[in-house]
């Protein structure tokens, strides 16, 4: 069994440190600061960390228009996350992806794809590379229910079971396909029950239980690791915010939204780490104070940074040895 124990505290602080990521990107938008529109990964923080916490540096993420919470959790930093989103070179990805595109291949971030399900056959990909190349490498694809209906995601998944690829599948059901319920568009009550067509595990797991979900995650990684093939893992969750930011919400009940945020996986894990006695409210506030110290400096980095030089748009084009 696995001891969830000795990575909570950190784990605490890397969701809290994407919420207050996600929470200061809200208002920077709201004040015009922020260009596009944002598709942010509040209520859903349990998912990411429970997942990269048994990541590598050189293990693979590939994510989706949802992609804060990934990056942060799997090591791309504030600064360079923060700078993109305001288009600024010094970004990830120069200020030529955004919101919907960040990532950083020196940790193991693919930038994130905005397709509905189309890095689900890519994480098969990465992962057919990792064997091939005798590696010991894991790829990880994070997507969301409705994407379970697309193609990609049953040609993905036949693709990596017969091959026995070191793959993950990481399922975020939120319950919403942008505003469509799953009811009406699922037959079956549990997405990871189709793992069985491809013979390979699935599972179902409280996607709002950080140490459930690290739990999970682990038991998936080692066995792709060790070359066991890929799990489908279904992590029952929710956003608590619009699919995006033009979303008001309006198909939802103040009463569901109520009993979901009851459940929230940040305040929830402060009250498990003192119960355990691994922390105390003084340590909590001074975690804190750093992760909003940390926010801070990654806006103050991204608004101090320059522009794209019109030339920067030739560049990057094509591979460059």
């Amino acid at each position: 069994m696995v001891q969830v124990q000795l990575p909570l505290l950190d784990m605490y602080r890397t969701m809290l440190t994407i919420r207050r990521f996600e929470e200061r990107c809200n208002q920077l938008f709201l004040q015009g600061r922020i260009p596009s529109t944002l598709h942010l990964y509040i209520g859903q923080e349990a998912v990411a960390v429970g997942v990269c916490a048994h990541l590598r540096r050189d293990d693979y993420v590939v994510s989706t228009h949802r992609p804060h919470g990934h990056a942060i959790a799997k090591g791309v930093s504030l600064r360079s996350i923060m700078a993109e989103l305001h288009g600024k070179a010094t970004g990830c990805c120069k200020g030529k992806g955004g919101s919907m595109h960040v990532g950083d291949m020196s940790v193991g971030m693919l930038p994130a794809i905005a397709i509905v399900g189309a890095n689900i056959p890519i994480a098969a990909g990465l992962a057919l590379a990792a064997k091939r190349l005798g590696t010991d490498q894991v790829a990880v694809a994070f997507f969301g229910d409705g994407a379970a209906n697309e193609g990609a995601f049953h040609e993905g998944l036949n693709m990596a079971a017969i091959w026995d690829l070191p793959v993950v599948y990481v399922c975020e059901n939120n319950l919403y396909g942008a505003s469509t319920h799953v009811s009406k568009v699922f037959k079956i009550a549990n997405i990871a029950d189709r793992a069985a067509a491809y013979g390979m595990p699935g599972v179902v797991v409280d996607g709002m239980d950080v140490e459930a979900v690290y739990q999970a995650a682990g038991e998936a990684i080692a066995r792709a690791r060790s070359g066991g093939g890929p799990t489908l893992i279904e992590c029952k969750t929710y956003r608590f915010v619009g699919h995006s930011r033009s979303d008001p919400r309006t198909y939802r009940s103040k009463e569901e939204e109520a009993a979901w945020q009851a459940r929230d996986p940040i305040p929830n894990t402060a009250q498990r780490l003192i119960a355990l006695g691994l922390a105390d409210e003084a340590a909590l506030a001074q975690i804190e104070r750093e992760v909003e110290a940390a926010v801070d400096d990654a806006v103050a980095f991204a608004e101090s940074s320059p522009l794209p030089e019109p030339t920067d748009t030739l560049k990057h084009v094509f591979y460059e040895a």
